[in-house]
């Protein structure tokens, strides 16, 4: 299989304002509250990796220049949570012009997963502007022969 990269924010932009139009207020993306006001908004929209190995899911988040204190990561009826935000510094330009391509404020994203991931195990670290976040699969059970008596 080979790799292939792709610029994401556009697709990525497309689908959430898609979403945003289906839904509309009914909730979706809401807080964990019974106010349908509270609704999480993004300023900005950071890059997601996400991974499947044999034994765990493993997402990578770029969030350059955000601190860890500043990151929530949270599981919920199946859906993983990250929230967070990066604060901007305060720049005085006397003269001439000023670029700001990076942007500031908070960021949301949200994952459904699978029922093989083992919520409890889950365990998130920053590490050079990379969030890490791994989700152990459950144990397979197998299935069970049951013999009919009769």
């Amino acid at each position: 299989m080979a790799i292939t990269h792709y610029e994401p924010w556009t697709a990525m932009n497309d689908f959430h304002n898609e979403i945003n139009r289906l839904f509309g207020n009914r909730g979706i993306n809401a807080r964990a509250s019974n106010d349908a006001t509270n609704v999480v908004t993004s300023d900005w929209t950071p890059a997601v990796d996400v991974k499947e190995e044999a034994d765990q899911f493993a997402i990578f988040v770029d969030i350059p220049g955000v601190d860890s204190k500043d990151i929530d990561v949270s599981m919920e009826k199946g859906v993983l949570s990250i929230k967070g935000e990066r604060h901007s510094e305060s720049t005085k330009e006397d003269k001439g012009y000023k670029r700001v391509e990076r942007a500031h404020g908070t960021f949301y994203r949200s994952f459904s997963l699978p029922d093989t991931a083992d919520a409890n195990g889950i365990t998130a670290k920053s590490k050079n502007g990379v969030l890490q976040i791994i989700i152990p699969k459950q144990a397979h059970t197998q299935p069970k022969k049951i013999t009919v008596e009769g």
